[in-house]
């Protein structure tokens, strides 16, 4: 496959697939832009395969699909194989396209490997773990599946201060925390509750109000916390603008800002979270690159 061909089959992936994270990634200069487009399918790939709606993207990778029960027992030797496409992209021998872009963007950009195992440690773990006891637990977590994200992405972004990957890592905790309670509902028919068990018991939540979408004031003010916890994370992220390479700064602020604006609107209904899945339509995304235009800020 040509190189080309390859990056166009990543493209689609994260234009179909990571609609918020696409926002910012259309203004990154090319080489930037289709490393990340890489980077992002290998790690949406990883994803998908330990989720039972994985869709065309774990399934073009690691062939056709079968029943759910059999999908989940195999789970952990599809992640196993996926992880050698890795280990041969890396090697300069891959053979699947996502991987074939990828190694083409490690000619361009010192990607650490150690940050997509990570990623893949996490998406291990999601196969055994469906509960979290403590905030900690949750964070740990944080850094598997979101801090590794940050930690490609400010490889290829390229950045001049030793404090940028701090400064990343709250950027991709506010992230994954939104994502935590935007999707608490969605999480459901996986049987997995992220927010911190401890958590539910301090706002007197039971699991089974959680499962029974339950909205009165104990669930109300759990929400609540997480939202501004989050929102606490973006808060923290800020130095990251002025840290970043100049080309990088603005699809970075786009990014964050694409996910501010969905806690934003959290916050003004929290019972939103167990409802339904949050999404921005294209007008509001393009309000977002216009307010960020005028006010370079996340929250």
């Amino acid at each position: 496959m040509k190189i080309d061909e390859a990056y166009a089959y990543c493209r689609a992936i994260a234009h179909k697939h990571g609609a918020n994270f696409s926002v910012g990634f259309r203004f990154l200069p090319k080489v930037k832009r289709r490393a990340v487009y890489a980077a992002y399918a290998f790690c949406r790939v990883a994803d998908d395969i330990v989720d039972d709606d994985s869709g065309a993207a774990a399934a073009s990778a690691v062939g056709p699909r079968e029943n759910s029960a059999a999908e989940a027992a195999a789970a952990p030797q599809v992640l196993d194989e996926w992880q050698r496409e890795l280990d041969r992209a890396y090697d300069a021998s891959a053979t699947h396209p996502i991987t074939i872009a990828l190694a083409d963007a490690l000619q361009h950009f010192d990607i650490p490997k150690s940050a997509f195992i990570a990623l893949m440690d996490g998406c291990r773990q999601d196969l055994v773990k469906s509960r979290y006891e403590t905030f900690d637990e949750l964070l740990h977590y944080c850094d598997l599946v979101a801090t590794s994200i940050s930690d490609i992405s400010l490889s290829i972004f390229g950045y001049r201060s030793d404090a940028a990957p701090a400064h990343g890592r709250s950027l991709a905790t506010a992230l994954q925390l939104t994502n935590v309670t935007r999707d608490i509902g969605d999480d459901l028919a996986r049987d997995r509750i992220y927010v911190p068990l401890e958590e539910l018991r301090r706002f007197g939540v039971a699991e089974q109000d959680v499962f029974a979408r339950v909205e009165n004031v104990s669930m109300r003010q759990l929400i609540e916390f997480q939202l501004d916890r989050a929102e606490q994370y973006f808060r923290d992220a800020e130095p990251l603008l002025r840290e970043l390479a100049f080309d990088a700064r603005f699809p970075t602020l786009l990014m964050g800002g694409v996910y501010a604006t969905v806690l934003a609107k959290l916050k003004k209904d929290p019972f939103i979270a167990i409802r339904k899945r949050l999404s921005l339509t294209p007008l509001q995304k393009v309000l977002v690159v216009g307010t960020r235009v005028l006010r370079p800020h996340f929250v």
